[in-house]
């Protein structure tokens, strides 16, 4: 379906999608996305590494950084300059 469709009759599409239908989405007839149900095992889960982990123990921290700058005042400046 076109995405001006999709946008009018979303509900309707989900609908088909909730019992296992697949959903094409075209933009000016080029396939731009996949409609398909939501499986939570497909993804996958980010875990914390434990903190007696002996890997993470064995990562070593960066040198310190040594510049005379006040980060802060650059770290404004630059937000400002993205404005």
């Amino acid at each position: 379906m076109r995405v001006a469709e999709l946008k009018a009759r979303l509900s309707e599409y989900l609908r088909l999608v909730r019992p296992g239908e697949e959903v094409a989405v075209v933009d000016r007839e080029t396939p731009v996305a996949r409609i398909v149900l939501y499986k939570r095992e497909s993804w996958v889960a980010a875990r914390q590494p434990s903190p007696d982990s002996p890997l993470l123990h064995q990562i070593p921290l960066p040198r310190p950084l040594r510049i005379d700058a006040d980060v802060v005042a650059l770290l404004l400046e630059e937000r400002q300059r993205g404005r």
